[in-house]
């Protein structure tokens, strides 16, 4: 299973990617679960929203790597090292077209 995540303007995809839902316990523990998997919970509908929790978690989880990396899972499917540049290139699409509307599946 995997979580899609889409930015979309006047019906065009602006973004597109997606992720194991297994980085759930990562993206929790660096504030963005919600942000991430969840957006419409926390009335989250346009990618400026997303931007600043973004940046906030990113932050958390560059500064302390060794913490992140020791959620790694031994079967390869929840690792930082693939979730980090996936929240970056998130954070510079929701940058890129902040009026974007969010949506998700899970």
């Amino acid at each position: 299973m995997s979580l899609d995540v889409t930015l979309t303007q006047s019906e065009e995809v602006d973004f597109d990617a997606n992720i194991t839902h297994n980085l759930g316990l990562m993206a929790d523990v660096a504030g963005i679960y919600h942000h991430l998997w969840r957006p419409e919970e926390i009335g989250v509908t346009k990618a400026e929203e997303l931007i600043q929790p973004l940046k906030l978690g990113l932050a958390l989880m560059q500064q302390d790597p060794a913490k992140f990396e020791a959620l790694n899972a031994s079967n390869g499917w929840r690792l930082y090292e693939h979730f980090l540049p996936w929240v970056e290139r998130y954070l510079a699409a929701c940058e890129k077209f902040p009026d974007a509307e969010v949506r998700v599946d899970r």
